[in-house]
Protein backbone atom coordinates (compact mmCIF):
# COMPACT_ATOMS: atom_id res chain seq x y z
CA UNK A 1 0.00 0.00 0.00
CA UNK A 2 1.35 3.66 -0.99
CA UNK A 3 0.71 5.28 2.98
CA UNK A 4 1.85 8.27 0.99
CA UNK A 5 -0.71 8.48 -1.16
CA UNK A 6 -3.33 8.00 1.20
CA UNK A 7 -2.05 10.64 3.54
CA UNK A 8 -2.50 13.03 0.78
CA UNK A 9 -6.28 12.69 0.66
CA UNK A 10 -6.18 13.80 4.13
CA UNK A 11 -7.01 17.60 4.82
CA UNK A 12 -4.44 18.59 8.00
CA UNK A 13 -6.01 21.49 9.82
CA UNK A 14 -3.05 24.61 10.05
CA UNK A 15 -1.17 23.18 12.95
CA UNK A 16 -1.20 19.96 11.05
CA UNK A 17 -3.37 17.83 12.82
CA UNK A 18 -6.64 15.66 11.71
CA UNK A 19 -8.96 14.37 14.48
CA UNK A 20 -9.80 10.59 14.94
CA UNK A 21 -12.54 8.89 16.39
CA UNK A 22 -12.24 5.37 17.10
CA UNK A 23 -14.40 3.29 17.50
CA UNK A 24 -14.16 -0.28 19.20
CA UNK A 25 -15.13 -3.56 16.04
CA UNK A 26 -16.52 -5.70 18.96
CA UNK A 27 -19.07 -3.56 20.45
CA UNK A 28 -19.83 -0.61 18.00
CA UNK A 29 -18.83 2.11 21.03
CA UNK A 30 -17.13 4.96 20.72
CA UNK A 31 -13.86 5.08 22.47
CA UNK A 32 -12.25 7.85 22.23
CA UNK A 33 -11.35 10.83 20.19
CA UNK A 34 -7.72 12.03 19.70
CA UNK A 35 -5.55 13.73 16.79
CA UNK A 36 -2.84 12.85 14.37
CA UNK A 37 -0.60 14.25 12.11
CA UNK A 38 0.83 12.52 8.93
CA UNK A 39 3.85 10.98 11.04
CA UNK A 40 1.66 9.72 13.14
CA UNK A 41 -0.64 8.28 10.47
CA UNK A 42 1.82 7.19 8.33
CA UNK A 43 3.19 4.98 12.04
CA UNK A 44 -0.43 3.98 12.78
CA UNK A 45 -0.42 2.18 9.43
CA UNK A 46 2.76 0.85 9.02
CA UNK A 47 2.88 -0.82 12.14
CA UNK A 48 -1.34 -1.89 13.02
CA UNK A 49 -1.85 0.11 16.00
CA UNK A 50 -3.17 3.62 16.96
CA UNK A 51 -0.74 5.89 17.33
CA UNK A 52 -1.55 9.46 18.08
CA UNK A 53 -0.20 12.95 18.40
CA UNK A 54 -0.36 14.45 21.70
CA UNK A 55 -1.15 18.21 21.50
CA UNK A 56 -0.52 18.92 25.60
CA UNK A 57 2.79 17.27 25.28
CA UNK A 58 3.65 18.13 21.40
CA UNK A 59 5.09 14.49 20.91
CA UNK A 60 3.47 11.29 18.91
CA UNK A 61 1.78 8.77 21.75
CA UNK A 62 0.81 5.23 20.57
CA UNK A 63 -1.61 4.41 22.66
CA UNK A 64 -1.03 1.61 25.42
CA UNK A 65 3.08 1.76 24.88
CA UNK A 66 2.76 2.32 28.55
CA UNK A 67 -0.50 0.78 30.29
CA UNK A 68 -0.84 -2.12 28.08
CA UNK A 69 -4.16 -0.91 26.90
CA UNK A 70 -2.68 -1.09 22.72
CA UNK A 71 -5.52 -0.35 19.93
CA UNK A 72 -5.43 -2.68 16.99
CA UNK A 73 -6.38 -1.22 13.71
CA UNK A 74 -8.60 -3.05 11.91
CA UNK A 75 -9.94 -0.26 9.44
CA UNK A 76 -9.38 3.06 8.69
CA UNK A 77 -11.89 5.07 6.50
CA UNK A 78 -11.78 9.06 6.27
CA UNK A 79 -14.65 11.01 5.71
CA UNK A 80 -16.19 13.10 2.54
CA UNK A 81 -14.25 16.33 3.26
CA UNK A 82 -11.33 14.00 4.15
CA UNK A 83 -10.79 15.90 7.37
CA UNK A 84 -11.73 13.50 10.19
CA UNK A 85 -10.98 9.67 10.46
CA UNK A 86 -12.66 6.91 11.95
CA UNK A 87 -10.55 3.98 13.31
CA UNK A 88 -11.96 0.81 13.96
CA UNK A 89 -9.95 -0.96 15.98
CA UNK A 90 -9.47 -3.96 18.42
CA UNK A 91 -9.44 -2.32 22.49
CA UNK A 92 -6.76 -4.38 24.86
CA UNK A 93 -8.42 -3.39 28.47
CA UNK A 94 -9.71 0.60 28.51
CA UNK A 95 -9.26 3.19 26.00
CA UNK A 96 -9.77 6.07 28.71
CA UNK A 97 -7.18 7.26 31.54
CA UNK A 98 -9.49 6.70 34.18
CA UNK A 99 -9.94 3.16 33.95
CA UNK A 100 -13.60 3.61 32.06
CA UNK A 101 -14.32 1.65 28.73
CA UNK A 102 -15.35 4.84 26.55
CA UNK A 103 -13.79 8.19 27.24
CA UNK A 104 -17.45 8.93 26.62
CA UNK A 105 -18.74 7.68 29.93
CA UNK A 106 -20.43 10.42 30.96
CA UNK A 107 -24.04 11.65 30.48
CA UNK A 108 -25.03 14.78 29.52
CA UNK A 109 -28.81 13.36 28.14
CA UNK A 110 -31.18 10.30 28.03
CA UNK A 111 -30.54 6.98 29.46
CA UNK A 112 -27.20 4.50 29.56
CA UNK A 113 -27.90 1.66 26.63
CA UNK A 114 -26.54 -1.80 26.60
CA UNK A 115 -27.61 -3.02 23.62
CA UNK A 116 -25.65 -6.21 21.91
CA UNK A 117 -23.23 -7.48 24.29
CA UNK A 118 -21.04 -4.22 25.00
CA UNK A 119 -21.94 -4.37 28.84
CA UNK A 120 -19.90 -7.83 28.53
CA UNK A 121 -16.79 -6.40 26.79
CA UNK A 122 -17.14 -3.57 29.25
CA UNK A 123 -17.14 -6.05 32.40
CA UNK A 124 -14.54 -8.06 31.17
CA UNK A 125 -12.24 -5.31 30.42
CA UNK A 126 -12.34 -4.47 34.05
CA UNK A 127 -11.26 -7.52 35.14
CA UNK A 128 -8.46 -7.99 32.54
CA UNK A 129 -7.42 -4.40 33.94
CA UNK A 130 -7.29 -6.40 37.59
CA UNK A 131 -5.56 -8.84 36.49
CA UNK A 132 -2.74 -6.61 34.75
CA UNK A 133 -2.81 -3.71 37.30
CA UNK A 134 -3.81 -5.41 40.53
CA UNK A 135 -5.78 -2.72 42.96
CA UNK A 136 -5.83 -3.67 46.67
CA UNK A 137 -9.03 -4.34 47.86
CA UNK A 138 -10.17 -5.88 44.67
CA UNK A 139 -12.47 -8.77 44.73
CA UNK A 140 -11.34 -9.54 41.43
CA UNK A 141 -7.59 -9.58 42.01
CA UNK A 142 -8.74 -11.94 45.28
CA UNK A 143 -10.01 -14.39 42.94
CA UNK A 144 -6.96 -14.47 40.80
CA UNK A 145 -4.22 -14.65 43.70
CA UNK A 146 -6.53 -17.58 44.98
CA UNK A 147 -6.17 -19.56 41.52
CA UNK A 148 -8.50 -21.60 39.31
CA UNK A 149 -9.53 -24.10 41.84
CA UNK A 150 -11.25 -20.78 44.19
CA UNK A 151 -12.37 -19.31 41.07
CA UNK A 152 -14.32 -22.51 40.37
CA UNK A 153 -16.01 -23.51 43.87
CA UNK A 154 -17.59 -19.48 42.52
CA UNK A 155 -19.00 -20.52 39.81
CA UNK A 156 -20.44 -23.90 41.17
CA UNK A 157 -22.04 -22.01 43.43
CA UNK A 158 -23.25 -19.32 41.77
CA UNK A 159 -24.44 -21.59 38.84
CA UNK A 160 -25.98 -23.46 42.57
CA UNK A 161 -27.65 -20.06 43.20
CA UNK A 162 -29.40 -19.71 39.66
CA UNK A 163 -30.97 -22.67 40.00
CA UNK A 164 -32.22 -21.82 43.51
CA UNK A 165 -33.83 -18.80 41.77
CA UNK A 166 -35.57 -20.80 39.06
CA UNK A 167 -37.23 -23.23 41.87
CA UNK A 168 -38.74 -20.00 43.30
CA UNK A 169 -40.16 -18.72 40.50
CA UNK A 170 -38.36 -15.20 41.05
CA UNK A 171 -36.77 -13.29 38.37
CA UNK A 172 -35.29 -10.65 40.16
CA UNK A 173 -33.34 -13.53 41.99
CA UNK A 174 -32.41 -15.52 38.84
CA UNK A 175 -31.79 -12.09 37.07
CA UNK A 176 -28.98 -10.77 40.16
CA UNK A 177 -27.56 -14.37 40.01
CA UNK A 178 -27.60 -14.89 36.71
CA UNK A 179 -25.19 -11.71 36.54
CA UNK A 180 -22.63 -13.31 39.68
CA UNK A 181 -22.42 -16.42 37.46
CA UNK A 182 -22.11 -14.81 34.45
CA UNK A 183 -19.18 -11.96 36.25
CA UNK A 184 -17.16 -15.82 37.90
CA UNK A 185 -17.67 -16.91 34.55
CA UNK A 186 -15.40 -14.46 33.11
CA UNK A 187 -13.46 -14.37 35.69
CA UNK A 188 -12.20 -17.59 34.57
CA UNK A 189 -12.06 -17.03 30.87
CA UNK A 190 -9.57 -14.15 32.17
CA UNK A 191 -7.28 -16.82 34.17
CA UNK A 192 -7.44 -19.17 31.47
CA UNK A 193 -6.21 -16.87 28.63
CA UNK A 194 -9.90 -16.40 26.52
CA UNK A 195 -12.44 -13.76 26.45
CA UNK A 196 -16.11 -13.47 25.71
CA UNK A 197 -15.83 -13.29 22.03
CA UNK A 198 -14.83 -17.08 22.32
CA UNK A 199 -17.74 -18.03 23.44
CA UNK A 200 -19.35 -15.74 20.52
CA UNK A 201 -17.76 -17.69 18.03
CA UNK A 202 -18.59 -20.98 19.41
CA UNK A 203 -22.06 -19.97 20.03
CA UNK A 204 -22.67 -18.91 16.27
CA UNK A 205 -21.16 -22.51 15.31
CA UNK A 206 -24.23 -23.69 17.06
CA UNK A 207 -27.07 -21.77 15.03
Amino acid sequence: MDYNELISKIKFDDKGLVPCITQDIKTNSVLMLAYLNAQSLKLTLEDGFMTYFSRSRQELWKKGANSGHLQKLINLKYDCDGDTLLAIIEQEGVACHTGEYSCFHNTAYGKESFGGYRIIDDVFAVIEDRKKNPKEGSYTNYLFDKGVDKILKKVGEEAAEVIIGAKNASKEEISYETADLFYHLFVLLSQQGMKPSDIMVELGKRR
